[in-house]
């Protein structure tokens, strides 16, 4: 099912939460919605889930208008099926009636579906490897099994858009990871179009055909991980998603000069024309290379995070602090004075002579 938002504003009273939001979802899609909390992207959630109505603009489900400023189609209505944060399990029901209650009042049930409600319960607990557990009440479950259930209940009807609002944020670090393959097994097994809200980059990279980055209510990007990962557009989808430094200098066609230094020259093809105009240069922190070598840009240690496999350095340069991952090659300590370059892959750093008349 192919849904489109179309020119959806959402106002609060004073507050803009939503402007001029146009987004297509293709069938079988995962679109991640990223950005802060406030960002508007749990209220784009909502709208696209029934639960509350645009200001302005409609969205269209299946060429049809499911809500604009007059109306909205309420949630049972629509063909979608929803994972909570919070899980929302009914403590009084086993997981078995979990995945039950939905193939029995979900509106867009299949006759194949209503003939076979044991077979599809028994499919979906063995999808999320629950079927030993199907009498457990949710009182005996752990987390993760928690939202095995939310997904398998959520899925059960075949609904033909899944909406999950930031699923994994209670659970620990370990259980993220492993629901992660889940739910990405879930959505090859299912083929349903899947809208993702989070906070978590990693999670939107990992996951998603497409991600839509949000700040204060607009969209600021929308594409594939490796275009929003590589080619951010705007300063804040740099610093957000990639958690880039961004860098002030002066552009001249494709070469860089950091702080207007002269003496440095970056290779900036990879950069795209909208930060070359806000004379912004995004350097991830992989990208930049620590080192006593002169020729780069001089800054000092003024913090150290020892992270297993590399280590995060935080370096003042010209009042600014950036943020360097490094490998274990070379160590340094805080109040060290270096030099930061951008990695030779990266870069051509050309010094120029200087002429004296």
């Amino acid at each position: 099912m192919t849904t489109q938002i179309k020119n959806v504003e959402k106002i609060f009273g004073s507050f803009r939460a939503l402007q001029q939001i146009n987004l297509d979802i293709n069938e079988g899609e995962f679109v991640a919605i990223l950005g802060p909390s406030g960002c508007g992207k749990t209220t784009l959630l909502r709208l696209l889930a029934g639960f509350d109505s645009p200001t302005s603009g409609e969205v269209v489900m299946k060429n049809q208008v499911v809500a604009d400023e007059m109306s909205f189609l309420p949630p049972e209505k629509r063909n979608i099926g929803m994972v909570f944060q919070s899980f929302a399990l009914w403590p009084h029901m086993n997981v078995r009636d979990h995945i039950r209650f939905p193939l029995k009042h979900h509106q867009f049930l299949s006759e194949d579906l209503k003939k076979g409600m044991d077979f599809r319960v028994d499919e979906v607990l063995k999808m999320v490897d629950m079927y030993h557990l199907g009498e457990r009440m949710p009182s005996e479950l752990s987390g993760g099994q928690k939202q095995r259930v939310a997904l398998a209940r959520a899925i059960a009807p075949k609904p033909a858009l899944l909406l999950m609002d930031e699923p994994l944020s209670s659970l620990d670090a370990e259980l993220r990871m492993s629901m992660r393959k889940e739910i990405q097994q879930l959505h090859h097994l299912t083929g349903a179009s899947i809208v993702y809200v989070t906070h978590d980059q990693s999670e939107a990279l990992a996951m998603a055909d497409k991600i839509v980055v949000m700040n204060k209510g607009i969209i600021e990007q929308v594409g594939t991980p490796k275009e929003i990962y590589s080619s951010p557009t705007s300063p804040f989808v740099a610093s957000f998603v990639g958690k880039a430094n961004l860098i002030q200098g002066k552009w001249e066609g494709t070469e860089f000069y950091p702080f207007h230094q002269h003496a440095i020259k970056w290779d900036g093809t990879s950069v795209t024309s909208e930060l070359r105009g806000e004379n912004i240069f995004p350097a991830r922190p992989e990208q930049l290379k620590i080192s006593f070598r002169e020729g780069g840009l001089k800054g000092v240690i003024t913090n150290v995070q020892y992270q297993g496999k590399e280590i995060h350095y935080t370096v003042t340069i010209e009042d600014e602090q950036w943020v360097i991952h490094q490998d274990l090659d070379a160590m340094f300590s805080i109040g060290e004075e270096v030099y930061i370059h951008l990695k030779e892959s990266q870069t051509r750093a050309v010094k120029k002579q200087l002429h004296f008349v």
